[in-house]
Parts: C-alpha cells; structure tokens; sequence
C-alpha cells in the first residue's frame, strides 16, 4: 500500500515549492491557451466546427502538441502535471502529498482562468466554447467516459514518468502523454468534449459565465486519475519504492 500523506506546511511553502507552484501555472496557461485557442480558431475559420472531422482532428493535435510542450516544461521544476486529476491520482499513488497537490491544484486552476481571459481579449471579445456532453449522450454517460479516457491519461503518466522502473522510457513520457490525450480527445470528443482536465474545463467556465455541466469534468477525471494512481501504485509499483518527500513533486 502506498503511503498517503498529508504533508506539513513548511515543505509546501519552501522555495523549491513556490517554484513547482508557479511552474504548474504556466504551464497551464500555455496549454488552455493553445488547446481552448485552436477550438476558437476552428469556429471562427469554418462554421459548425463541434461537427466537422477536420475541426475534431485539429484540435485533438493541437492539445496533443501542446500537452507534449507543457509537460517537459514543467517536468524538471514540478514534475508537469497540468491537470488537477494528474495530481489527485499521484497523490492517492503517494507520489506528492495532499497539501502540495491542494497548492497544485490552485495554480492550475489559476492558469487556465487566465489563459481563458487573454484569449477572450485578444480574440476581440470572440466567446470562449466550454465542455459539454453531445445532443443524445447523457450526464450519466459523460462522465463514464471522463473516468475512462483519464483513467488511461494518469495511468500513462504513471508508467512512463512516475514508475521508478521506467528507465529510459521516462524520456518520453511528455510525448506519451500528449499521444494519450490527442488519441482520447478523438475518441471522446464528439460525446463527452474529451476533457480529462478539470482546469482544462473550469478555465473556459469562468471566463464565458457558463457552468453548466462542468460538475461532470470534475467528477469524471477525478474518479478516473484516483483509480488510476491507486491501481497502478498497489498492483505494479513496490511500497517503498517512492514515498513524497519535500523535494519530490
């Protein structure tokens, strides 16, 4: 079993932690600013673009490409997580603790607002497309497929950047992590929106006003990366292997 810990405050307000902070706020920023950004260059070039494989295909590259930047931007200073769900499964797999993970958690929050309030400015006012599931497919259903395609994002990070046994394989782990997305968003975006990011979701909701729905890309993605974490951290991770010290982000 791994070992869960709270954490003290000193390590979550150290130097090495106000670095990780501000680290997971810009990367953030960085990917809701290209991922929301490409979904409202698709609308303003074509019409209808929520239906249009082409819009689909575009803007599943552009969050894979993206991903792949932020996550080897961040990884050497907090370990790229950009995604509240990314730091819930390491916390529950005892790889940060749970007050750092909190702190995580508000800078990348943080980040996607204000990704999402320059792209509102500098777009002219253009409005910004939040998360929602597809005509036919319900809540219920929307968020089974948030708790899949994240389970398969967290579980990804674990094996190729989390697991002290991945050896040479961590090396591309950002760029495994950016296929993961770009391929889920292709899956699940025509129904669920193919979130697996709380912030990717929260960002666009406070910048439009529009919260409608957005519960279902906190619970999915959060019930998918914990599951995720806890299976792959008791079944393929020896304890002891990793516990979180003040250092380990």
């Amino acid at each position: 079993m791994p070992c869960i810990a709270f954490g003290r405050f000193d390590d979550s307000f150290s130097g090495g932690s106000i670095k990780a902070y501000v680290a997971e706020f810009i990367s953030t920023l960085l990917f809701v600013f290209a991922g929301v950004g490409s979904a409202i260059a698709y609308n303003k070039l074509t019409a209808d673009a929520a239906l249009d494989p082409a819009g689909l295909v575009a803007v599943a590259v552009c969050h894979g490409f993206a991903l792949f930047v932020a996550v080897s931007i961040g990884a050497n200073i907090s370990g790229g997580h950009v995604n509240p769900a990314v730091t819930f499964g390491l916390a529950l797999g005892g790889q940060i603790t749970l007050l750092t993970g909190l702190f995580y958690w508000v800078a990348q929050l943080l980040g996607a607002i204000v990704a999402c309030c320059l792209l509102k400015f500098v777009t002219g006012g253009l409005a910004v497309p939040i998360h929602g599931v597809a005509a036919g497919v319900g809540a219920t259903e929307g968020v089974v497929m948030e708790i899949i395609i994240t389970f398969a994002l967290v579980y990804t990070v674990y094996a190729t950047a989390a697991d002290p046994k991945k050896g040479s394989l961590g090396t591309i782990a950002p760029i495994a992590i950016g296929f993961i997305v770009g391929a889920n968003i292709l899956a699940a975006g025509p129904f669920s929106g193919g979130s697996m990011n709380p912030a990717r979701s929260f960002g666009p909701a406070v910048a439009s006003g529009n919260f409608a729905g957005n519960w279902i890309y906190w619970v999915g993605p959060l019930i998918g990366g914990g599951l995720a974490g806890l299976i792959y951290s008791n079944v393929f991770m020896n304890y002891g292997d990793h516990v979180p010290l003040s250092s380990d982000f």
